[in-house]
């Protein structure tokens, strides 16, 4: 009895790796319709490591996936679970939609899509956490320190950026999150971001990156608006202060909030980077290097 139900069990994982194989080979065929597998990592907002280990038959996608790269595609599940040259001879009598997805993107589109190609390369050098650091919109006078995580997903790399505000230093801290995207080009990082729980502020951002192969700081300008209601738009430097690739959240997050010009928490080197002045003979406002 014992070796009965080994000798089923080992042809059923045989016959599973056998259908993860073929659905491999099968997207490996579809993906080769469009420019690049991040093209339609892009499309299906698929992680793109995700969809390689797909393609790699190393994972088998969840039932939802398997239904969402069919309907991309325009092919039924069943279909991309047969054998390669079966599926292969359905998709040469049955063009998939490629060419209907393409024609489908306006002008305006393609040249979005591709700012975001070109705003890629060289990104990952900066991902990692970042401490963040300008004169307070609400808070004249006084330093603002929030924490920021810059992450690659697919073929886009984001951020979030979180403020953590406790005026009186006795009510409880509240958290305010943003989250954006970020862009690298002509060695300018271009970052914008929503705040997530109004909807009712967007803050833009341009750092400076520093030509050292270890990142340390990066310096720029801030665009945004006070948290205080006040409507006019205002303008601070900033700085960014990189803290790596892992860190313990919580105990950094704790660190954040406002200081005074003159604390010990904060470098003087900073303070000096981050004040908003102007030399006599000035014309515009720029970030400090």
């Amino acid at each position: 009895m014992v070796v009965s139900t080994l000798t089923v069990l080992i042809r059923v994982l045989a016959r599973e790796v056998c259908v993860s194989e073929d659905l491999a080979k099968n997207l490996q065929l579809l993906c080769s319709y469009y420019k690049s597998v991040a093209e339609v990592c892009r499309r299906l907002n698929i992680n793109r490591p995700q969809f390689n280990r797909y393609l790699n038959a190393t994972t088998m996608p969840s039932k939802n996936t398997l239904r969402r790269i069919g309907e991309f595609f325009g092919v039924e599940v069943e279909e991309m679970m047969l054998p390669q040259p079966q599926f292969s001879q359905l998709v040469q009598s049955r063009p998939i939609r490629q060419s209907t997805a393409q024609t489908s993107l306006t002008p305006e589109q393609k040249h979005i899509n591709q700012l975001n190609e070109s705003g890629q390369s060289g990104l990952s050098k900066y991902c990692g956490y970042y401490y963040e650091y300008y004169m307070s919109m609400a808070c004249p006078g006084q330093v603002l320190r929030t924490l920021v995580d810059i992450r690659s997903q697919g073929d886009k790399t984001y951020y979030q950026r979180t403020e953590r505000l406790n005026p009186d230093g006795v009510s409880k801290a509240f958290h305010g999150v943003y989250s954006g995207m970020v862009q690298l080009l002509s060695d300018r990082l271009f970052l914008m971001d929503y705040e997530q729980e109004t909807h009712v502020e967007m803050t833009q951002t341009i750092l400076y990156p520093s030509f050292q192969n270890r990142v340390v700081r990066l310096t720029g300008l801030r665009l945004g608006v006070s948290g205080s209601g006040e409507r006019a738009p205002c303008c601070a430097r900033v700085v960014y202060e990189y803290l790596g690739k892992s860190i313990q959240k919580k105990q950094v997050l704790s660190r954040c909030g406002l200081f005074e010009l003159d604390s010990s928490e904060i470098e003087q080197s900073i303070v000096s980077a981050i004040r908003n002045d102007m030399k006599e003979g000035d014309w515009h406002f720029r970030a400090k290097f």
